[in-house]
């Protein structure tokens, strides 16, 4: 392995552990996550061909950046206020206005 390849793959095993700890944790159960990125990173390049080598590391960085994409997302999703599963209060809201007028929900909308 070169050392422009083995710079990549230090930067991208220190992005992907400190993803995992930040959105995943490292304490009690789930320290597994960051012990198996270890062992796989540690794995003696000799044992491994190029390519593989190659596939690991790209495995490795868009795993990192799934990790942060998710927990982008859900920011915004509670940010946006819709995070929360609405149908059910929202059949709830419907039943009360259909009642108030002396009408019934459809059964799609019954429990």
């Amino acid at each position: 392995m070169g050392s422009n390849q083995a710079l990549q793959a230090a930067k991208v095993y220190r992005q992907l552990l400190k993803s995992v700890k930040q959105h995943i944790g490292v304490e009690g159960h789930q320290t597994h996550f960051a012990e198996f990125i270890k062992q796989e990173f540690r794995k003696s390049p000799q044992q491994l061909d190029l390519s593989l080598i190659q596939q690991k590391v790209k495995l490795a960085s868009d795993y990192t950046f799934l990790l942060n994409s998710v927990h982008h997302q859900k920011d915004l999703l509670f940010s946006y206020n819709i995070a929360v599963d609405r149908s059910e209060e929202m059949k709830r809201i419907l039943g009360k206005s259909a009642a108030s007028v002396g009408l019934q929900l459809p059964d799609v909308y019954q429990p």
